[in-house]
């Protein structure tokens, strides 16, 4: 066995030299994460707040299945919540809602360990949301206790956070979720009490300024999401039980509701996600253990795909899409697990399209925070 490894990371070595990967950890051999070319594998990182600590999985990209990395979990500050990994796939931020701060890991991109970059940052009160900008420039932080939003520049190499002039900003009563576009404009908030969204335009030095007015949408506004495509803000209002949809302005930042918004969703809709191609939509109902799928066209309608909604997550808390569209994950309070859906996106095996099909779970072990932050592939 130990020739056979060693030859193999031999003959790794010898393919990979003129590619500027040096494969001669025998260790990592039977893990499956070193190879040439493109890698058959990604990350995924959630906060687990009772083990002050953040679960760290690696995801085969034919399959969807999780694998637990070693160490996972890793140590954090108090009560980890949201994370979000760099758009460069080197750095993970997790806000610690009990400690009010964010810790930086550096990201070992072979293995899929983290490691701590100390100090932690301070935030305002019980951050509860996290985005970084498309450039991962900036990173914004919504502070529900404080009602503000701290506002921090990123430092490309080292991954270090400065907080902007200004920082942070006020914003109505107890922000719980934030989506900010593609083009990096414009920064959109909402509050479980408050019937509404608040958009917020962003300098180049990454200050808030706000887009006068407020928005309406449906009550318990809770998930927000916005397509790749940036015309759409996508907002799941857990008390009327609907999806509401506004289009986007892309010169001023105003929102206007899309003809026949607001849509019925399932039970409790708390989390919505799009996939990578704005062909698909799912919203995650906790109420009734279930999603909600529809295919949406140009101009940002969605129809309800046939055959759901899909079972398989119990008391889904969050949904997010696979970069490359093949799945969809769902954090499973309840259990405690991820769950893995499979997307149908072809006619061939006599499915409907956008449907979904339960693929596996994944154990978390403790109750997991809603939030699932992926490497890109």
């Amino acid at each position: 066995m130990t020739e056979f490894i060693s030859m193999t990371a031999f003959n790794i070595f010898r393919r990979c030299w003129g590619r500027g990967i040096i494969a001669t950890l025998a260790f990592l051999l039977p893990l499956g994460v070193v190879s040439c070319g493109s890698r058959p594998t990604h990350l995924a990182y959630l906060g687990v707040p009772t083990l002050n600590g953040i679960a760290a999985f690696r995801i085969d990209n034919n399959t969807g299945k999780f694998t637990p990395i070693v160490g996972s979990p890793f140590l954090a500050g108090n009560s980890p919540g949201p994370v979000v990994v760099a758009p460069s796939n080197k750095f993970l931020y997790a806000a610690n809602q009990t400690d009010n701060t964010i810790s930086l890991f550096k990201i070992d991109s072979l293995v899929g360990t983290l490691t701590e970059v100390t100090p932690r940052t301070n935030t305002g009160l019980s951050p509860s949301a996290m985005v970084l900008n498309a450039a991962g420039s900036f990173l914004f932080v919504a502070n529900t206790i404080s009602s503000n939003i701290s506002v921090f520049s990123v430092n490309s190499s080292s991954g270090a956070l400065t907080q902007v002039a200004g920082s942070p900003f006020s914003v109505p009563a107890n922000p719980v979720s934030m989506a900010i576009t593609p083009s990096g404009t414009y920064l959109y908030v909402v509050a479980p009490n408050l019937p509404a969204v608040f958009a917020y335009s962003i300098s180049s030095s990454g200050a808030l300024m706000q887009v006068p007015g407020s928005f309406p949408v449906g009550a318990g506004a809770n998930g927000i999401a916005i397509e790749p495509a940036g015309k759409f803000v996508h907002v799941a209002n857990s008390t009327d039980n609907t999806l509401s949809i506004l289009s986007i302005n892309s010169a001023t930042g105003v929102l206007t509701t899309i003809s026949g918004s607001p849509f019925a969703t399932g039970t409790t809709p708390v989390s919505v996600t799009i996939d990578p191609s704005s062909t698909y939509l799912y919203v995650a109902n906790e109420g009734s253990n279930n999603i909600t799928a529809y295919s949406v066209d140009t101009n940002g309608v969605p129809t309800l795909v046939t055959t759901q909604p899909f079972s398989g997550a119990t008391q889904p808390i969050f949904i997010t899409s696979d970069p490359d569209g093949k799945y969809v994950y769902a954090i499973s309070q309840s259990t405690k697990t991820v769950v893995t859906f499979d997307i149908n996106t072809s006619t061939s095996n006599g499915g409907t399209l956008g449907t979904l099909t339960f693929t596996q779970s994944a154990s978390v072990g403790q109750f997991p925070a809603t939030s699932l932050a992926l490497t890109t592939k």
